[in-house]
């Protein structure tokens, strides 16, 4: 079982930066590929971008804008959001999956990011 708690969303103006942590528990975090999604007002959630051991994939909408990394030492991932958009408000959630599946097991309960233009 993995738990997971998002922190470090607020209010940010158009342009500005925000940094989202993820801490999991368990003693197995580096095997597990970590994920970002995020769900605006009325819409569904989408997939933000992703991290394995040493790579990193990304959603076209924010490439070159957000930067996923991840501390094993820490059980923490991280998203690095710069250059934000007020369309990038959302809940942003981290999502666990093991190493080698495709459903995403764990997710955290998410956290607030508003964009204000």
């Amino acid at each position: 079982q993995v738990q997971l708690v998002e922190s470090g969303g607020g209010l940010v103006q158009a342009g500005g930066s925000l940094r989202l942590s993820c801490a999991a528990s368990g003693r197995t975090f580096s095997s597990y590929t970590m994920g970002w999604f995020r769900q605006a007002p009325g819409k569904e959630r989408e997939f933000v971008g992703t991290i394995t051991w040493s790579s990193t994939r990304y959603a076209d909408s924010v490439k070159g804008r957000f930067t996923i990394s991840r501390d094993n030492a820490q059980n923490t991932v991280y998203l690095q959001m710069n250059s934000l958009k007020p369309e990038d408000t959302a809940v942003y959630y981290c999502a666990a999956r093991p190493v080698g599946t495709v459903q995403w097991a764990y997710w955290g309960q998410g956290t607030q990011v508003t964009v204000s233009s």
